[in-house]
């Protein structure tokens, strides 16, 4: 079946407020395109300006973490309704940074995306594989436990509008990046993993981005793949050259 094509800015810790909307500005020609689900996934203090200037155009806001109670004496973390009330409908979750630098397991994970389509929310839930992984050929049974335990309980109609980035943590911020053969097996095998845990119907919905240094020279490539349903784009959504990925 024909998914819709879904590219997804994470612009991590990057652009003061001001600085992020003179980005929104510079990318609104660029970006445009009805066929593809554009996100910006900002930072938090930029997500009310951002979610303003990018009022009237195709482009959706996106944001890169939050906590899964909705108040109460958590410093520092930011909430669904918080986010829900500036205008964001995306959150990326499990992000390797996030497991990795401030020790997000697959418990947590799996309360987030729970909490995410509770609170209307569309999850970006990310899973992927340290280069030791890979090396040692066992990538695909830990891809396989970490989406398993991140969709325990997660129901098939919640996973169909869920979208699913596999970002190789060899890949990210190295300028190495998966070929496309590469990138996809590992796609397929999450596809067929969700047809396992759920069925078939759920599995042909769900959409597959891949994230790990895609960039304008290589999307068009990654994106011919039949399970690559998108990008997780990392330094390349802060350069005009993402105008170019949404186009690939």
């Amino acid at each position: 079946m024909a998914r819709r094509r879904i590219i997804a800015g994470n612009w991590k810790m990057n652009k003061t407020p001001s600085e992020a909307v003179a980005l929104v500005a510079e990318l609104k020609d660029l970006v445009k395109n009805d066929d593809v689900d554009v996100v910006y996934c900002v930072p938090a203090i930029d997500i009310v300006p951002v979610a303003e200037a990018v009022k009237g155009t195709n482009v959706h806001v996106g944001a890169e973490n939050f906590y899964i109670v909705d108040n109460g004496a958590f410093t520092g973390e930011i909430s669904a309704p918080m986010l829900k009330d500036a205008g964001v409908e995306y959150v990326i979750i499990g992000h390797s940074e996030r497991r990795d630098i401030f020790g997000e397991n697959d418990i947590l994970i799996n309360q987030k995306v729970k909490k995410a389509f509770a609170s209307g929310l569309t999850p970006i839930l990310c899973c992927g594989e340290s280069l030791a992984l890979r090396k040692a050929d066992t990538y695909k049974e830990w891809i396989e436990r970490q989406i398993t335990w991140d969709l325990d309980g997660v129901t098939a109609d919640q996973v169909k509008k869920l979208v699913i980035a596999y970002e190789p943590i060899w890949a990210i911020g190295t300028g190495e990046t998966a070929t496309a053969d590469q990138a996809e097996e590992v796609c397929g095998l999450i596809r067929k993993l969700i047809a396992k845990l759920y069925d078939q119907a759920t599995a042909d919905e769900v959409r597959i981005q891949y994230g790990g240094s895609m960039n304008a020279g290589n999307a068009a490539e990654l994106l011919s793949k039949e399970n690559i349903d998108g990008g997780l784009i990392g330094g390349a959504s802060l350069k005009p050259d993402f105008g170019k990925i949404v186009n690939a």
